[in-house]
């Protein structure tokens, strides 16, 4: 049972008292917000509906229109989320300040049993795909199996983009607990001015982290996928002559590759407030942190909805 009322202190000085209403309005519009972020994801990625036919044409003239229609795609869909995790946002924070985001993020974790309850089936059906191919069966077979490879596809779009949401929610929380903090060293570090000369360069240099991060992160995919292309071709002789594949050479392989592709981009992550925080202080870091807040929920949605509508094409 929830108290009647919720009372808490947030910044110096500042009390704040939340009735068990804004506590339960706060999770539920976490809940239904994250919904219709999914429901959105499934009308614009899922090729029962039009937009990933209109993708899929698109590859009938070039490979180029149809990387240009996909990553308008998920450009397209990065403005409805937005504009529902800003409402979220703005009401849970003027009802609970932080704590109704925590709340809000909370909610919108209700979303996510039922689609990662279907999200891991996905991987056995792309298995059974790839063994239809294999064996050549009928094509009424192939086309049950596409049809079950392409609604765990879009599940895993639908779990992707509400992770992107309640990581802003989270992420938000975060920099208010973090604003908070800060606030012992100076007064106007609870809210950071962005006319700042600190403030303002962080902000810019922020937003360029997740582009950063996923340059990093993308040429890594491309050289573990070199590599696996290289010992196939390696293998494939061997296979035709009979012989043992090397299975375990090659997975010990990939995932010692991978697990050092992984240590820069997570080093960018950690390390950058620290060593910034330390060179220019709080307001670069506020800046910064706001910024890469910024820019990695939008760049997130539209990769995710891009990779997830190519995926069902």
């Amino acid at each position: 049972m929830l108290p009647s009322e919720i009372k808490f202190e947030f910044m110096k000085g500042h009390r704040y008292t939340v009735g068990y209403g804004r506590v339960f309005g706060c999770i539920m519009l976490g809940l239904w917000s994250g919904f219709f972020i999914g429901l959105q994801t499934e009308l614009l990625t899922s090729n029962q509906f039009a937009q990933p036919k209109v993708l899929a044409r698109a590859c009938n003239f070039d490979a180029a229109t149809n990387i240009i229609k996909g990553l308008a795609l998920g450009y397209w869909t990065s403005i409805l989320p937005i504009t529902f995790l800003t409402i979220t946002l703005c009401v849970t924070l003027y009802w609970a300040e932080v704590y109704g985001l925590a709340l809000a993020a909370l909610g919108m974790l209700g979303c996510l049993p039922v689609y990662l309850t279907i999200l891991f089936f996905s991987t056995t059906i792309q298995t059974a795909k790839s063994l239809v191919q294999i064996s050549k069966t009928g094509p009424e077979i192939f086309e049950v199996i596409d049809q079950l490879n392409d609604a765990g596809v879009t599940t895993t779009v639908w779990a992707k983009s509400i992770s992107n949401g309640i990581a802003l929610l989270v992420s938000v929380s975060l920099f208010g607990a973090y604003t908070h903090r800060v606030s012992e060293l100076s007064i106007d570090a609870t809210v950071p001015n962005i006319l700042s000369p600190f403030t303002f360069a962080g902000l810019l240099f922020g937003a360029m982290i997740p582009y950063a991060f996923c340059a990093i992160v993308m040429t890594s995919i491309n050289s573990v996928a070199e590599n696996v292309i290289a010992d196939i071709k390696e293998q494939i002789p061997k296979i035709k002559e009979n012989k043992t594949a090397d299975h375990k050479t090659f997975i010990e392989t990939l995932t010692s590759i991978s697990l050092k592709l992984v240590i820069l981009p997570a080093a960018i992550v950690i390390l950058s407030p620290i060593i910034w925080g330390v060179l220019l202080g709080f307001r670069f870091v506020s800046g910064m942190i706001a910024g890469s807040i910024i820019s990695g929920i939008q760049i997130g949605i539209a990769n995710s909805n891009s990779g997830g509508a190519w995926c069902t094409t």
